[in-house]
This record gives C-alpha cells, structure tokens and sequence, in this order.
C-alpha cells in the first residue's frame, strides 16, 4: 500500500476544521502541517500534531506537503492557490474559487499551464444521491429535461447577523448560499446561457438581498427557476431536506429540487421519481411512482478521497477551476440581471 499522502491545511476555520475532521479517518492521507495567522491556529496545529505556520509560503518551502487544503477567506483564494501551484503542489480550494472572474481566469491558466491539478471544493457533487440523481438525468431517465424548480428557503436566526460583515454587500444568500444550488443546477442539468433576476433586501432592510427570484435558460432547453430567501419560516433547502450535515434539523418529506422532463420527473433529495405507464399517456391516467436507490456516503469524506487520486495524478478534479469559475460567472450574471433589470448571459470560461 502507498504512503498516506501528505496534506498540508492553510486555513484553520470552520471549513478547514472540518476537512480536517474527515482527514482524521482517511488512511490514504493525513495532515503534514497547518498555516494560518489567526491567534488559535498554533493551538489547533499543536493538537493536531504538527507544524504551525503563520505564513502558507514558508510553509510550503519547509514542511514540502504533497497536497494542500485552501480554506481561508474567499479573497485569499486565488493568490493562496496560485502560490501552491508555483510550488508544485496541487490544491483542494474551497468554494467560491475566487471573488471575480479576472482571477479565476488566471488560476485556470496557471493550473492548466503547469499542469498542477486544482479541484474546487463544490462538495455536494460528491454526496451520493447527487450522483445518482446526474446518472437518472444523463441516461435519459426523464426524457427531454423540460423545466427545473429549485427552492432554497429557509430562515436565519437573529443571531446571525450580529457579526457586522454578514450585513454588508457580497455577503447576501446569492454569494454565500445560493452559490451551491447554482452549482448543482449546472451539474445536473447543464450549462445556463441566459439569466433574469429580482432581488429584494425588504425583510430586513440589510445592505445585501434577502431574497432572490430567478430564471434560468438552459443550453439544452430547459426553463428554471430558483427561488431564495433566507428569511422565511420555510423548510424548503438542500441543508433542511438532504441530512447531509447534521447541524440542521432534517425536513426528509421536503424537496429543494424538482426536475420534469417529457418521460418523467425527480425530486431532490427524495430521488422519487414519476412517470407514466406507458409513452404518450396524459393526465386522466395515474402517474406511477419509484424511489430511487443509493449508498449513504459523506460527501465531504468523498471529495477528500477523490483528492487524493487527482493529487496522485490518477484521477481528473470533478471540479476544476474552469469549472467552478461558470458557476461564479452565473452568479454575476444573476447579479448584474438583477441590478439592470435585464437578461444577462454568462461569461463562461473554456473548459478545456
């Protein structure tokens, strides 16, 4: 069996915490070193231990990980995995990948130029029942993709806003929420070519939205729309209806997604899905019902195992950095529809 591949943390917050919580029970891999400024970061390294850094370049020249995790502030993204890549070194990156589409574009090109992998830490395209809802999709289960509704609806506590920067511009559900939900539509249903949007900050009166309407076009043909409020007593999200982090009180009975095409539809995260007995049937007929089946896995535990191969040069990133770079260009182009008033298309990037 191959050594445990040495992965390196810069970033010991929450996120980069948590990493480190899977990182624990995978015996392919294990922490080398962690780096970060912050004042209870040596204490988490000497816990863990190994080498604290406060600098993520020195460590990168003295504890040489073969990996490393990027989980610190999403405007350090960028510049923090550029000079990994510079070292040779590849990278898990947190989402988002970065903050603007000019930065991401030079992350593309770097990683692509020298050949160091990046994957984006988009984790719920790991989680199993993602999976199997893209395979139902892909094999042609509901026939011609028609419409997708999504709902992400939920309310935060009070609380939540006592940390002042979670009141100010950027840091709105669009950016922070509604991110993953986008990933996801395009993951399962592809590219989206053009976006119109409202949003509203009328709940609370903050300086970021707390509720968003939005239509989406798909390449394929496909109609969309997302709907967002993190301000509403409402049990329709990926965190209250998937289970997948216990943090959340589970609402199992709820979909967040609801995908209909001309054989058949699917719900998410329920994967119940519906179609009629026969091609050409209507609506004086039933509608017949199957739950589909998956293996329960964690899907951040399955990312870092996929790391581990695409460190290892055995696998291709799930999510590269062009790839998670149309995610953030569908982001702004909601944003910038939302601030004109008019349809905005996505500045995709190559994914070559």
């Amino acid at each position: 069996m191959a050594e445990p591949l040495r992965i390196a943390l810069i970033g010991a917050g929450v996120m980069g915490r948590q990493h480190h919580q899977y990182l624990q029970n995978l015996p392919e891999a294990r922490l080398c070193a962690v780096a970060d400024p912050g004042p209870q970061a040596a204490a988490f390294a000497a816990e863990c231990g190994v080498p604290y850094f406060a600098e993520h370049r020195r460590m990168l020249d003295e504890a040489r990980p073969q990996a490393v995790i990027v989980a610190n502030p999403n405007t350090l993204h960028v510049g923090t995995a550029l000079d990994c890549i510079a070292a040779g070194v590849p990278v898990l990156l947190e989402k988002p990948v970065g903050v603007h589409l000019d930065e991401v574009r030079e992350l593309v090109a770097a990683s692509t130029g020298s050949g160091v992998p990046v994957l984006v830490g988009h984790h719920r395209r790991h989680n199993p029942l993602i999976v199997r809802a893209r395979e139902l999709v892909q094999q042609g289960s509901l026939g011609r993709l028609t419409t997708v509704t999504a709902l992400w609806q939920l309310q935060k506590p009070d609380s939540y806003f006592d940390i002042p920067w979670r009141r100010e511009p950027g840091a709105g559900m669009l950016l922070t929420n509604l991110i993953h939900d986008l990933d996801l539509l395009r993951h399962l249903c592809g590219e989206v070519v053009e976006v119109q949007a409202f949003t509203s900050n009328g709940a609370r009166g903050f300086a970021n939205e707390d509720s968003a309407a939005v239509l989406l076009r798909f390449a394929n043909g496909a109609l969309g729309t997302l709907t967002g409020s993190d301000a509403v007593a409402a049990p329709w999200s990926w965190e209250l209806d998937s289970g997948e982090n216990p943090v959340y009180p589970r609402q199992a009975d709820q979909p967040c997604y609801l995908l209909a095409g001309t054989l058949g539809a699917l719900s998410i995260p329920q994967l119940r899905r519906w179609q009629y007995a026969e091609p050409g049937a209507g609506w004086h007929q039933p509608l017949l019902h199957s739950q589909e089946s998956n293996t329960p896995g964690e899907a951040l535990s399955r990312q870092l195992q996929h790391f581990v191969r695409v460190a290892r040069g055995e696998a291709a990133p799930l999510v590269s950095a062009a790839d998670a770079g149309n995610t953030l260009a569908l982001l702004e182009a909601i944003q910038r529809a939302a601030a004109s008033g008019r349809a905005c298309v996505p500045e995709l990037l190559s994914l070559q």
